[in-house]
C-alpha cells in the first residue's frame, strides 16, 4: 500500500513536470509546427465597417411655422414632452408638447400694447372732436360778424366817402378772415382724417400681430400628419433629439415618420480604404440584432468630402448603402456589420497575410527550410495574393520558426522580376494627349506668348 501511494506522487510531479515544460517552452518551437496550405480559387476584395439603419426616404413632423416663429423673434424653442422614440402613432394623434413660455410672454407684451394703442386712439378721438367743433365754432361766428359788416356797408351810403371807404375795407377784412378760417377749417379736418387713420393703422398693425401669436400657440402641440413609427430626430452631434431638446427655427423638424419598407445602412470608410469604394459596388448587411440574418444590397453614395471622427484624428468618408428587399424585424438605428465587396479576382493564388514577410525590396515565406522570394499582389483584410513563387497546396509557415532568420533567402530568376517591375511600369505609366495648335494663341512679335504642340499629363490611370 505504501509503495502505491509513492508511485503515484512520482506520478503527479512527472504530470506537473510535463506541463510546465510544455507550457514555457520557447514561441519559436511551438511556431514550427504552424503551418498553412497555398490555396487557389477566386480571390474576394472588400472593406469591412459598421454602420446603422436608417430609413431611405421619411416624412418630417414639422414644429410650428418658421415664419410665424421669426416673425415673432422666437429662434429655438424646447420640446417640453413627447411620445417615446419608436412609438407607433395613428394620424392626428399627439406626437409632442413644445415650451410655450417665451411665445406665451410676448402675448402678454403685446397685449399691453393694444391696450395702450387703444387707449391712444380713444385720446385722438376725444382730441380731434375738441379741436374740430372749435374750428367750427370760430367759423360760425365770422359768419355772423361777416354779416354784420355787410350791414353797415349797406347803410354807409348816406356816409361821406371816406366814413364808406372804412366801412369797405372793413368788411374786406372781416370777408377775408371768413374765407382763411375756411380752408383752415378743411386743412384740420384732412390733418384729423390723416391722424385717425394712422392710429388706427397702428392698432389694427397691433391687434393683427397679436392674433398671430395666439394662433401660432396651438401650434405648440405637435400632432402626428400619418401613421407610421416615429423616430426622433439626430442633431448635429449625432445625439437624439427627445424631451428637453432644443429645436431651431432654421431647421423646424421635431421628428420623423421613416418609410420602413426602403431601408439604408449609414457607415463611414476610413480615408486609407475609400480609394477603393465606389457606387453601384456589391455589399452584404449583416444586423448585429440578429446574428447570421444576411442582406444583399449596394453603394449608392460615396461622399466627396470626408470629416473628423469624433474624438479621433482620424478621418473618414460617409457611404450610403442600399438594402435590398424588406423586412419587418428592420429598425431604424440598428447597428450593421457591413462587407463592402471592391473587387473580385478569378483564379488566383493566395495565403493568410501572415505569411508573406518583407526585408528591403523583397518579400518571402518561409517554406521548406529556406525564405523562398515571391511576387506579392493585392491582398484584403486576412488574405494576400501571391503572382509568383508558390504553387497550389504548398504548405508554408504561418508563424516564423525559431531559426529562420538564419535561413537562406531562395531568390526567384532576375528575368522573372523583371517581367512583373515591367507590368508595374506599364500599369503606372501617365497616358499623353496630343493638343491641337491654337491658332489664336501664336507669338505675335510683341512679347505675346507662342502656343506650340505639346502634350498633357492625364494622371495615373490604375
Amino acid at each position: 500500500m505504501k509503495r502505491k501511494n509513492i508511485l503515484i506522487l512520482l506520478g503527479s510531479i512527472l504530470v506537473l513536470i510535463f506541463i510546465s515544460w510544455y507550457f514555457t517552452k520557447p514561441s519559436g518551437q511551438q511556431g514550427q509546427t504552424i503551418k498553412t496550405k497555398v490555396k487557389y480559387g477566386t480571390f474576394i476584395i472588400d472593406v469591412t465597417t459598421t454602420g446603422e439603419l436608417e430609413a431611405r426616404s421619411s416624412e418630417k413632423i414639422q414644429g410650428p411655422n418658421p415664419m410665424k416663429l421669426r416673425n415673432a423673434r422666437i429662434w429655438q424653442y424646447t420640446i417640453e414632452d413627447m411620445v417615446p422614440d419608436g412609438t407607433v402613432v395613428d394620424s392626428g394623434q399627439w406626437v409632442a408638447t413644445l415650451d410655450r413660455s417665451d411665445l406665451e410672454n410676448k402675448i402678454k407684451d403685446q397685449e399691453l400694447e393694444v391696450e395702450k394703442l387703444q387707449t391712444q386712439y380713444l385720446q385722438k378721438q376725444l382730441d380731434t372732436t375738441m379741436t374740430l367743433r372749435n374750428a367750427r365754432d370760430e367759423l360760425i361766428n365770422l359768419k355772423f360778424t361777416l354779416e354784420e359788416k355787410k350791414i353797415v356797408v349797406e347803410q354807409s351810403i348816406y356816409e361821406p366817402p371816406a366814413t364808406q371807404r372804412q366801412v369797405q375795407i372793413d368788411y374786406d377784412k372781416t370777408l377775408r378772415s371768413y374765407n382763411q378760417t375756411t380752408e383752415n377749417y378743411q386743412l384740420q379736418l384732412q390733418k384729423a382724417d390723416a391722424d385717425m387713420r394712422e392710429v388706427q393703422a397702428n392698432l389694427s398693425k397691433a391687434q393683427n400681430r397679436l392674433n398671430e401669436f395666439k394662433d401660432l400657440l396651438g401650434d405648440f402641440v405637435i400632432m402626428a400628419p400619418k401613421p407610421g413609427m416615429l423616430t426622433y430626430k439626430k442633431g448635429w452631434d449625432g445625439q437624439k433629439q427627445g424631451i428637453g431638446a432644443q429645436v431651431s427655427a432654421w431647421d423646424n423638424v421635431v421628428a420623423t415618420l421613416p418609410d420602413l419598407s426602403a431601408m439604408n445602412s449609414q457607415t463611414y470608410v476610413n480615408e486609407i480604404d475609400i480609394s477603393k469604394v465606389s457606387e453601384g459596388q456589391e455589399a452584404e448587411i449583416e444586423i448585429d440584432a440578429f446574428p447570421g440574418k444576411m442582406f444583399n444590397g449596394s453603394v449608392f453614395d460615396v461622399a466627396n468630402m470626408g470629416e473628423q471622427m469624433r474624438n479621433s484624428n482620424a478621418k473618414v468618408f460617409e457611404v450610403v448603402i442600399h438594402v435590398d428587399g424588406f423586412d419587418s424585424i428592420l429598425r431604424p438605428s440598428m447597428t450593421t456589420k457591413n462587407r463592402i465587396i471592391t473587387d473580385v479576382i478569378d483564379s488566383v493564388l493566395y495565403v493568410p497575410i501572415e505569411c508573406v514577410s518583407s526585408n528591403d525590396s523583397i518579400s518571402y515565406v518561409y517554406f521548406q527550410g529556406k525564405r523562398k522570394q515571391v511576387i506579392p499582389g493585392r491582398s484584403n483584410e486576412s488574405s494576400i495574393i501571391i503572382r509568383e513563387g508558390l504553387d497550389e497546396g504548398d504548405q508554408i509557415y504561418l508563424v516564423a520558426p525559431n531559426d529562420a532568420k538564419d535561413w537562406d533567402i531562395d531568390f526567384l530568376d532576375e528575368e522573372i522580376i523583371q517581367k512583373y517591375k515591367k507590368e508595374e511600369a506599364e500599369k503606372n505609366k501617365p497616358d499623353t494627349v496630343k493638343m491641337e495648335p491654337n491658332p489664336k494663341m501664336n507669338f505675335d512679335g510683341k512679347g505675346g506668348f507662342k502656343m506650340g504642340k505639346g502634350t498633357r499629363q492625364k494622371g495615373n490611370r490604375k
